[in-house]
């Protein structure tokens, strides 16, 4: 991850979930870069990152945090786990906290079998394919991404490598073993505007679950979990319309 110093404000960090690459922002990027410099980074453990075992969310934010422009004002949009790391980064611990922090279907409850279903994934090597197209299939699921929805390559070429054996994903398993901490406990120590937001599909996080939040609420109408992927631009205007706020 590297950010230009040289930059013109304003600048919007976008994040992205466990087991994906920033890559999953591409359209929301490219939407953005007529108002924004934009910079949608591979966490740790991620595509070209470096591994970071043991991981946390105050280790990804803190990644983050360190490549920014000290004096640039910013704002920072997360997904799934990347909203836990955007609205850590709201709390102004790791330096100079961004205009907003906007979290896009970040899972809020889990289960003692989702966590130990987890944890197992954290012993599994990492799984070795023989041809790409295996491999993309597997990073498809790994990063929640339905065979349906249609991608370019710039999605795939992040989160895929070759090596002597055949493909791998550019992911790190013992990442899956990240435990997140209380969402609301994040929102109670922002000191940045905080919004919510969910697809109207989402199966990871109720409507419900969200309106009790201490924070802006929306919702974005047909879209589900990846609605960044699925729509790009109507999570672009999302986001232009909430930072203007």
């Amino acid at each position: 991850m590297a950010a230009n110093s040289d930059w013109p404000v304003p600048l919007v960090i976008l994040l992205h979930g466990l087991g994906a690459t920033g890559a999953v922002w591409h359209g929301v990027a490219a939407e953005l870069g007529a108002t924004f410099n934009v910079l949608a980074p591979d966490l740790p453990g991620h595509g070209a990152a470096d591994s970071g075992s043991p991981y946390s969310v105050g280790h990804l934010a803190a990644a983050v945090a360190a490549v920014l422009p000290p004096t640039t004002p910013w704002y920072v949009a997360g997904h799934s786990l990347g909203g836990y790391v955007a609205v850590a980064l709201a709390s102004g611990w790791f330096g100079n906290p961004p205009l907003a922090a906007l979290s896009l279907g970040a899972k809020l409850r889990f289960t003692q079998a989702e966590r130990a279903r987890a944890a197992d994934m954290t012993r599994r090597p990492a799984s070795c394919y023989r041809t790409r197209a295996e491999a993309t299939a597997r990073y498809r699921r790994v990063a929640g991404l339905p065979p349906s929805m249609p991608l370019d390559d710039s999605h795939f070429d992040r989160g895929v490598r070759a090596d002597a054996d055949g493909f791998r994903l550019n992911h790190d398993p013992a990442s899956y073993g990240i435990v997140v901490p209380s969402f609301r406990a994040l929102l109670s120590v922002a000191v940045s505007p905080v919004f919510v937001v969910r697809g109207e599909l989402d199966p990871m996080v109720t409507r419900l679950e969200c309106e009790e939040l201490p924070a802006p609420f929306e919702e974005l109408s047909g879209l589900g979990h990846n609605a960044h992927v699925e729509h790009p631009e109507l999570t672009a205007a999302l986001l232009r319309r909430v930072f203007a706020r």
